[in-house]
């Protein structure tokens, strides 16, 4: 299927060019997602029931304090895009022909750039500035949300009934109303702020505001199939959740998976030297 180029915004050598795609794209990017994760296997699925644990002890700690808990759960995957790094890098090893297994998990965390001279620069640490700001968000999210239900709420809320029948069926004021809008306000822009950030920032060497901005261009260039995509994610975010959460140990990989696709497809970053390449200061 064709997919136009738009030229960058700015130098080649720091803004890549971004495509437009057509609007039932992100399907072929779940199906994309699908044969990885069934060639990862275990390495994929791994992220996914860590991903799922984690929820769980989020639920577990906040059960009896909803207040908190609708707040931390939709911070929590606010960051899953940074959790997913080691997902991008395995849909990239089999791109490449490459071994994709625990290894590629364990140099992606631990020894992301090896052959980066300068350890000092921004350059170096543009992931861990990316994913403090998206903890930063996510924060900011947690309170915001528990401040709302805390002060707004009729009576208590301390459990997911209280917030059932009390915020989302309350016959009075529109409290579930504003937390839905506040939400969303929140969303969309992390959303355009992470939807390829994250892929692109492991896959080629350039700094972090670039790489915000080609990720704006991307769903700017294209808004009805980035809000397909969105509409996607969510749905299949809810569904994993609505499955006491067993369900993110397979929804969490292959959003990661199909996240490396949409970049691929999205982003035309043939330009920009790659991130695993030697530096010219070390040459």
């Amino acid at each position: 299927m064709h997919l136009s180029t738009l030229p960058a915004a700015s130098p080649v050598s720091a803004m890549p060019a971004v495509r437009c795609i057509p609007l039932t794209r992100p399907l072929h990017w779940l199906r994309l997602a699908w044969r990885d994760l069934v060639r990862c296997g275990w390495t994929s699925l791994a992220h996914g029931l860590a991903l799922a644990l984690a929820g769980a002890v989020i639920v577990a700690i906040t059960y009896n304090r909803f207040w908190l808990l609708a707040g931390a759960i939709s911070g929590f995957l606010v960051v899953a895009p940074v959790l997913a790094t080691s997902l991008y890098a395995l849909s990239r090893a089999l791109e490449r022909g490459e071994t994709a297994d625990a290894r590629v998990v364990l140099k992606t965390w631990l020894n992301w750039q090896n052959n980066h001279f300068n350890k000092w620069g921004n350059d170096y640490w543009c992931l861990v500035q990316f994913g403090a700001l998206l903890a930063l968000a996510g924060t900011g999210w947690v309170l915001t949300s528990a401040a709302l239900i805390t002060l707004l709420a009729p009576l208590p809320i301390n459990n997911p009934v209280d917030f059932v029948q009390h915020v989302m069926l309350a016959d009075r004021g529109f409290l579930f109303e504003l937390w839905l809008v506040l939400g969303g306000v929140l969303a969309g822009p992390i959303f355009a702020s992470t939807v390829i950030t994250i892929p692109l920032l492991l896959d080629r060497r350039l700094g972090l505001l670039q790489a915000v901005l080609t990720s704006w261009r991307a769903v700017l260039a294209n808004p009805l199939p980035m809000a397909f995509w969105g509409a996607l994610i969510m749905a299949l975010t809810l569904l994993g959740m609505a499955t006491a959460l067993m369900g993110l140990v397979l929804v969490m990989p292959l959003l990661g998976h199909a996240s490396w696709h949409a970049y691929r497809d999205l982003v035309d970053a043939s330009g920009l030297p790659p991130r695993d390449a030697p530096d010219q200061e070390a040459s």
